[in-house]
């Protein structure tokens, strides 16, 4: 099997879009000036994380006056005692806020701002989050900027958390204020004003700002969610990161390692559009937000919103060390603690092990909670290490092998693995119980969360329930000659359904109008069709993950070169409408 196929930034081909992409900032001012013609107020709404003092300096001089509207809001240490209930003093949880855009604003500045707007005359900018609040008659500029450069420009000291002032803060931190805060209040006032806006602005190259009308990104993410895609994945160093992502994703070799790669995430990968030879990079969130019912369908959006519920992502240790051992909360805990609605249920799939690749998971039989938090607690104080062999069951894993891991279960991947994560969205809430006595990459000790995981731990899931329940725990669904199908997961507690089917020749899925998260997980390349010709044949290989949205009814899964191909695909149980042995 060839092992450099992998795209570490896939493409979306538009074709339903011939408008051409603005591009550089002597574009924008070119089109800005076409609409000052006709058009008074420009209101630039500004996402969290947009260069903003850029713009001002490059567009400013089309105006006659600017009003930065995120003066009127409140910032700094005011806004920081305004969010504490949110914001909490945990290095990594906080609580995801209920407030708006409108909470944020600071009556006597916004009022002042407000009786200067409505005085002055001639052509005004607005520019800022929630600067479209001052004038509804203003054309709207909505900008845009991919999570994870977000997290880079927090960690490159360029950017801090809305109206924060916090540059160079600990990078926990501002990704839990983003998560918690920022990003939810952004996103509901990007949906609260999405149809009046005409022009989505991609920040994601600050020196190169890229401008469509969203006319055009409308048709394009109506386009994306009718056909299978891949979103842009990213790669993270860490401190028990191993070597395999390096050679198999293709990947810049200068870092020490790549630990994560989160490669099915909406929330925080971006899909990058093809338009003619240009290329404009959205939030993946757009789609979910914009195109929720063609993306995972009606009855998927019934139980679970504007929010996508499955994740894939890597976890690479081969040549690296274990994972921190963890748990996840129960659903009751992430309600009440964390105001998620659901919870961080996981199950790690073995994409590759080396040898002596094993799992950590489940208690061993006998365990008691109290027993176990005492030696929990002592590692903690540093007064020795975990004793691990007496309390957790370590079990050997091979290539192929699914694990399954409901919110409670102490669990963690040990050294000389590829694990595909296979799991609910949610993805954050980690209980860390033991790192092997470690230092983080930042040479500070990673957070422990021994008080939240008391509250969760399961110790009834035992040696020999996990052994029972957890691992591979696999029924036959289907078999002829060339194709085998099984279901491998999840466990009975969470709500995702996992299908693998090895074959050497063309099949057909039906969605069942859902959602379908994919991955070939052996063999080179595939190629997926649509029966009834709606989308171009499409080509995924080895290790990508991609999506098939719910308004693709059918598709057909071709192999491209000899020898078995494996292939795992993810759907909601129960949202399908004929699904295996669930309705």
């Amino acid at each position: 099997m060839q092992k450099n196929l992998y795209r570490p930034h896939p493409l979306i081909q538009i074709a339903s879009v011939d408008e051409k992409i603005r591009i550089g900032y002597e574009a924008l001012r070119n089109e800005l000036a076409v609409l000052l013609m006709t058009q008074d107020v420009v209101a630039i709404e500004t996402y969290p994380g947009t260069n903003k003092a850029r713009l001002i300096q490059e567009l400013s001089g089309l105006f006659d006056e600017v009003f930065d509207t995120d003066l009127a809001n409140y910032s700094g240490e005011e806004l920081d005692a305004f969010l504490a209930s949110d914001l909490t003093d945990d290095r990594v949880f906080g609580h995801i806020t209920h407030k708006t855009i409108k909470d944020i604003k600071h009556p006597e500045r916004s009022a002042k701002l407000q009786a200067d707007f409505d005085d002055s005359t001639g052509k005004r900018l607005l520019i800022g989050l929630g600067s479209s609040l001052y004038c509804n008659d203003a054309l709207i500029w909505l900008t845009s900027v991919s999570r994870w450069e977000i997290q880079l420009r927090f960690r490159r000291g360029e950017s801090d958390n809305y109206n924060a002032g916090n540059f160079k803060e600990d990078p926990l931190r501002m990704f839990k204020r983003g998560y918690f805060v920022d990003w939810r209040i952004a996103d509901r006032h990007k949906i609260s004003i999405w149809d009046r806006v005409a022009y989505v602005l991609d920040d994601d190259l600050v020196k190169t700002p890229k401008l469509l009308s969203k006319q055009a990104v409308d048709q394009a993410l109506r386009e994306t969610a009718s056909k299978p895609f891949s979103m842009v994945p990213y790669f993270d160093p860490g401190v028990w990161g191993g070597q395999w992502m390096k050679e198999h994703c293709n990947l810049p070799q200068d870092k020490p390692n790549y630990a994560w790669s989160f490669n099915g995430v909406p929330e925080e990968n971006a899909i990058c559009f093809k338009i003619d030879d240009e290329t404009f990079t959205l939030q993946a969130m757009d789609a979910v937000l914009f195109e929720s019912k063609n993306l995972m369908g009606a009855k998927t959006v019934a139980r679970f919103g504007r929010e996508y519920p499955i994740r894939f992502d890597f976890l690479d240790t081969m040549e690296g060390g274990n994972l921190s051992l963890q748990v996840h909360p129960l659903t009751d805990y992430i309600q009440r603690t964390f105001g998620m609605t659901y919870t961080q249920d996981e199950s790690y799939y073995m994409l590759d092990a080396g040898e002596g690749a094993h799992v950590y998971l489940g208690v061993k039989t006998g365990t008691k909670l109290d027993d176990l938090m005492e030696d929990l607690r002592a590692a903690q104080r540093g007064e020795k290490p975990f004793d691990d062999a007496r309390f957790i069951n370590n079990i050997p894993a091979k290539k192929h092998d699914h694990f399954l891991i409901p919110g409670g279960t102490i669990h963690c991947s040990g050294t000389q693995s590829v694990v595909l994560e296979i799991s609910a969205t949610p993805y954050i809430f980690t209980f860390k119980l033991w790192d092997w006595g470690r230092l983080g990459m930042d040479g500070r000790p990673r957070p422990v969360h021994l008080d939240h995981a008391e509250h969760v731990i399961q110790v009834d899931r035992d040696t020999e329930w996990v052994h029972s329940h957890l691992v591979n725990n696999i029924q036959l669904l289907h078999e002829e000659e060339g194709i085998r199908q099984e279901r491998t997961g999840l466990h009975e507690l969470e709500f995702i359904e996992t299908v693998r089917t090895w074959f050497d020749k063309p099949f057909e899925i039906d969605t069942g109008n859902t959602v379908h998260e994919l991955m070939l997980v052996e063999g080179q390349t595939v190629l997926i069709s649509d029966p009834d010709h709606h989308f171009e044949e499409t080509e995924f290989h080895y290790a990508e993950c991609f999506i098939v949205p719910a308004s693709v009814k059918r598709f057909i899964v071709k192999p491209v070169g000899e020898g078995k191909h494996a292939l795992i695909h993810a759907f909601v149980r129960g949202t399908r409408e004929d699904d295996y042995g669930n309705s």
